[in-house]
């Protein structure tokens, strides 16, 4: 469940919760939207906890220089052999 889900839950507990008044036999509609919005908020937590670790920036590795592609020929700026 992604963060939006997650918004929703919040929402539909709270609508159950405070803006509503109905009365359904076995079934306490103020807790159910409580129970919602608690799993919605735990929801939340785990998300952004889990972008955090995502967004954790890695140095860059040192780069390695090939030593036999960098040889500098010195003479009369003629290279033996094509493509060297």
């Amino acid at each position: 469940m992604g963060l939006g889900g997650c918004i929703i839950l919040i929402a539909a507990g709270a609508i159950l919760t405070f803006a509503t008044d109905w009365d359904m036999k076995g079934v306490n509609l103020d807790l159910v939207g409580i129970i919602l919005m608690a799993v919605g908020l735990i929801g939340v937590a785990t998300f952004s906890s889990i972008a955090k670790r995502r967004r954790v920036v890695v140095p860059p590795a040192t780069p390695v220089i090939d030593e036999e592609r960098h040889h500098h020929h010195h003479g009369s700026g003629y290279r033996e052999g094509y493509g060297e």
